[in-house]
């Protein structure tokens, strides 16, 4: 005889059987508001803090807006020479929508209608409104066109994203900012989002200022295609207050550890020698402008010189600052010097080290633009802005000049070395004084917001793609891409042509192949 033994359950018990105890139900949203915060500055992911500065920010634009050069002809130094590099191509795509985007996309879900958060955590969300406009206005404009309202919702079932203009998705970021501005409040709940913030720790007037200036960025990229909008965002930008001060600046904190992969500057790292990291060789465009118009040094000149550079090979020496062409391989390097087989660091000025701790914070936006971008808006004539051209020009020099210090990290010897006086700046702006309505009015604002930009290249090659300021002479390398001329798109990632084509038939920028001709929407440079 079998006996048959059963035991009785209900419902409830089972469910609780197919519970796994460890799993996460729900996530806090302020984790993935910090972890979209830090992939914003350090150029990646957790998997890699350096993949977006090593392969684009320093690989293609540093070279192509000619502040750093290289002898290399390759891989990634391709910008130098305007070849291309597929994971330069790739690299903003795959971690900005893989990585930032997701997280970002998950904290406004979760925050909104609907969400398990719903309600709470206001300052979160409206912050992290303000940091998805910075990722998809640096996305949209690296690449035209790209997937944005359709983007980010697998979950949803659109695994292949419909591609929108950018004229369109610039109008929805400024609408974002003008909301969120206006929206994340020192009234609402803190709700933890202080101890989350790695930018401003939670101080909300800072966090109104960098959406402002933000937009006031955006509202001028647009100015040379649509002179209407800009203008009204210009003012409701300026209205709203931008950043006012160097204290304002937007720094991300970086540390040693615990992982060099996660918490270190992704700038830093990548240039790295002891990691096989890019060289930081200066380009001769570069220092001539900080050399000044004669190219010699006096205690009146460019303060900056000797904050970015490093010396020649150590040798700090002003008067022998010297740029690299670029353009140069290994045999025309020497052919240029009359060496052979020359050593770049013997030559050239390098990149000061200073600048590239490890542990250094990271640069994401600085006062200087915003006085920039206001007196080029005075100029022009483009939207309401209080005071002179020449005020705001004067402002963002003087905070172009003194913006370093936080490099030194507190070490004394680094803050005299990083530290430019009132007295110099006074005497700059004597030397080199901007008048109103000049005619090199224009030159002179472009080219100072050219050189605010160093170690943010990817932006100071949209600024030159807009104005074409300062004038750069492009390298005509045997075999490069472009025929001779600065690129001034992307190319889309292969991966993305493979899979979705016929989206990107539909919707992306033409000619797909083509990164000059096929320009971005708001591209009015030379």
């Amino acid at each position: 005889m079998i006996s048959v033994i059963t035991t009785a359950c209900d419902t409830d018990e089972l469910h609780e059987l197919n519970l796994n105890p460890q799993a996460l139900n729900e996530v806090n949203m302020n984790y993935l508001f910090t972890a979209a915060q830090l992939g914003a500055a350090s150029g990646g992911s957790a998997g890699d803090n350096r993949y977006i500065d090593w392969r684009t920010n320093i690989g293609y634009c540093s070279y192509w807006i000619q502040q750093l050069a290289n002898n290399g002809s390759g891989g990634l130094s391709a910008g130098d020479k305007y070849f291309e590099n597929v994971e330069s191509d790739n690299a903003p795509w795959e971690f900005i929508y893989g990585d930032q985007l997701k997280n970002v996309a998950e904290v406004l879900k979760q925050t909104g209608e609907g969400g398990f958060e719903e309600g709470r955590r206001k300052n979160t969300r409206e912050a992290a409104r303000i940091l998805r406009v910075l990722l998809y206005h640096r996305l949209t404009d690296y690449y035209g066109n790209i997937p944005y309202s359709e983007a980010n919702k697998g979950i949803e079932g659109i695994f292949l994203p419909k591609y929108d203009t950018q004229q369109s998705i610039y109008m929805d970021l400024l609408k974002e900012l003008d909301e969120a501005s206006a929206a994340i409040s020192a009234s609402n709940p803190d709700d933890g989002f202080a101890a989350a913030d790695l930018y401003f720790d939670g101080d909300v007037a800072k966090w109104k200022k960098f959406g402002y200036s933000l937009m006031l960025r955006l509202a001028m990229r647009i100015s040379n295609v649509d002179a209407t909008t800009a203008a009204t965002y210009v003012s409701k930008a300026v209205s709203g207050g931008v950043f006012q001060s160097n204290a304002d600046n937007v720094w991300v904190p970086m540390s040693i550890g615990p992982s060099e992969w996660t918490n270190q500057n992704g700038i830093s790292r990548a240039f790295a020698a002891g990691d096989g990291g890019q060289p930081s060789t200066l380009a001769e465009p570069l220092v001539d402008m900080l050399l000044g118009a004669n190219k010699s040094i006096s205690t009146d000149d460019d303060p900056r010189l000797l904050i970015i550079s490093n010396g020649v090979n150590g040798d700090k020496d002003p008067l022998i600052q010297r740029g690299m062409p670029n353009g140069l391989d290994a045999g025309t390097l020497d052919a240029f010097l009359g060496e052979t087989q020359a050593n770049v660091n013997d030559f050239f000025s390098s990149t000061n080290q200073l600048l590239l701790d490890d542990d250094d914070p990271y640069m994401l936006m600085n006062h200087a633009e915003a006085e920039f971008l206001m007196a080029e808006a005075i100029e022009r004539g483009i939207g309401t802005v209080p005071g002179t051209a020449k005020s705001h020009y004067d402002a963002g020099v003087r905070s172009a000049m003194q913006m370093y210090v936080p490099y030194a990290q507190g070490d004394d010897a680094a803050i005299d070395a990083l530290t430019v006086t009132d007295a110099q700046v006074d005497a700059y702006l004597a030397l080199y004084p901007y008048t109103n309505g000049a005619a090199n009015s224009l030159e002179m604002i472009g080219t100072q917001l050219w050189m605010s930009k160093f170690l943010n290249w990817w932006e100071a090659w949209s600024d030159w793609r807009r104005t074409g300021l300062p004038t750069l002479t492009p390298v005509n390398y045997p075999g490069n891409i472009t025929g001779g001329r600065i690129p001034r798109r992307l190319r889309l990632p292969t991966h993305e042509q493979a899979v979705n084509l016929s989206n990107i038939e539909a919707g992306a920028t033409k000619p797909l192949t083509d990164i000059v001709a096929g320009k971005v929407w708001w591209d009015g440079g030379n």
